[in-house]
């Protein structure tokens, strides 16, 4: 193999060990993401998921459905009083 033909399969590996650091970010930024909504929604989610097991297994899933329902709205109050401003207050009061 010639010394170009080389430089140019070491520029191939380089270039496909970039595409796969790529690509592991972004799964990662992914990964993370699905955490945070699933730690925000996560009681809404097993609620639901234990009230269609009961529905499928003929019994009344009524009770569950109505934990999905508070639980959906416990969450949704959560997310609006997390904001940006939250957090500066804190650093007003570091001052």
């Amino acid at each position: 193999m010639t010394f170009m033909g080389s430089i140019m399969q070491a520029s191939r590996k380089k270039q496909s060990g970039q595409g796969m650091t790529e690509y592991i970010i972004v799964v990662a930024l992914i990964a993370v993401a699905a955490i945070a909504v699933y730690q925000l929604f996560g009681q809404v989610v097993r609620s639901q998921t234990a009230a269609m097991a009961k529905e499928l297994a003929g019994e009344d899933g009524s009770s569950q459905s109505r934990q999905a329902g508070m639980a959906a709205k416990t969450a949704a109050e959560q997310t609006k009083s997390r904001s940006l401003q939250s957090f500066t207050g804190n650093a007003k009061a570091a001052k």
